[in-house]
């Protein structure tokens, strides 16, 4: 798969990197915490690195996938289904500043990407993601 190159539009998914001053969906109101699940072992290499910079995912598509609290759920149904030994990490919005960005998924509703690194303090809690006799993620508590 080709790399994009800067400047380049991408046909069916989030916009490419955007630069720094251009326009772009605002934080929805009152969300303060974005949530990404990741693998056990990707995370305690992420910890003793002191930043997660991304999985194999994030990595193609330039930027880091994270979740509003009530797309955890899908995010955890649709991309993680049936997988054991995943981690929810809760990120405070506030301390990835102008490196979180809000943009527009296939179906148009707001996801946050990370465009650089997640320095370990802006982590808040992070949370295992056991699987219930059916095979869904059972999730903790999740505040906006």
């Amino acid at each position: 798969m080709a790399r994009q190159r800067s400047g380049e539009a991408r046909i069916g998914g989030p916009p490419a990197r955007l630069q720094r001053g251009a326009l772009r969906p605002k934080q929805p109101a009152m969300t303060k915490c974005a949530y990404k699940i990741i693998d056990g072992p990707s995370w305690r290499a992420a910890e003793e690195s002191g930043r997660f910079a991304g999985a194999a995912v994030d990595h193609a598509d330039g930027f880091i996938h994270l979740s509003a609290a009530d797309q955890v759920a899908e995010t955890a149904a649709k991309h993680f289904a049936g997988m054991e030994g995943l981690l929810l990490v809760a990120v405070d919005c506030a301390a990835l500043g102008e490196d979180l960005r809000w943009e527009p998924s296939r179906g148009g509703a707001l996801f946050p990407h990370v465009y650089g690194e997640i320095p370990m303090s802006a982590v808040r809690w992070t949370a295992p993601l056991p699987l219930d006799p059916d095979g869904r993620h059972i999730l903790p508590e999740l505040a906006d």
